[in-house]
């Protein structure tokens, strides 16, 4: 894998591409949580030992007044605050278009992996439209059922969706996790889902799992 130097848009990122050039690849776009930036979860996504994948990593538009980046305010425990998300939505969706132009990505092949309220992002901009990715990781987030947005669920069937959520997750509750599987079990998709001894985290079993998983996927 090489890093590229990043193409201006409309969020700031980091890029990674197979050492062989010429062609398009299977591409992961890595979504990372609250207080973190887009170096977060590069690690994680090499863990997976994919040589042969682009990765993208953006970060998220607003200050953390804790440090690092934040999607989006929240209004209650699961309900982020429109006027944030919305614009932290909009410009997610434009810069997917801007790197799909610009870097060896796949469009048949392009994945959305989110990690906290990158879950949360991951899941709004793929149930938004379904149309555009193959697959989604979701680890420990929720769909936002409770935000208005007017989600193609008739575009579910059979959409591959891997997801993972800690018994002891004190910053988003199991429950939240278990109503969005249910949510998407009720709309046709196919839904591979863990549940794990752990709190608001990633463990080693989850990536087993999500390596065995990715194998089907891509």
């Amino acid at each position: 894998m090489k890093e590229l130097t990043p193409i201006p848009a409309s969020l700031q990122h980091v890029v990674f591409v197979p050492t062989k050039e010429g062609k398009k690849f299977p591409t992961i776009i890595a979504v990372h949580g609250r207080g973190t930036d887009e170096n977060d979860l590069i690690p994680l996504v090499l863990e997976l030992e994919r040589t042969n994948i682009t990765i993208i990593s953006p970060r998220a538009p607003f200050p953390f007044p804790g440090g690092g980046f934040t999607w989006y305010d929240i209004i209650q425990e699961v309900t982020p605050n429109p006027k944030t998300f919305d614009v932290s939505l909009g410009l997610f969706r434009k810069f997917i278009d801007e790197t799909m132009a610009a870097y060896p990505v796949d469009p048949d092949k392009l994945l959305l992996l989110g990690f906290s309220q990158g879950t949360v992002m991951s899941y709004s901009t793929a149930l938004l439209h379904p149309e555009s990715f193959r697959a989604v990781i979701a680890l420990s987030g929720y769909i936002p059922l409770r935000s208005g947005l007017n989600f193609e669920i008739r575009k579910l069937a059979n959409f591959p969706f891997f997801i993972s959520h800690g018994t002891y997750d004190q910053m988003i509750p199991l429950k939240y996790g278990q109503e969005s599987v249910q949510f998407l079990k009720d709309a046709g998709a196919q839904v591979t889902y863990h549940e794990y001894s752990m709190a608001h985290e990633v463990r080693q079993e989850t990536m087993r799992d999500l390596k065995n998983w990715l194998e089907q996927a891509l």
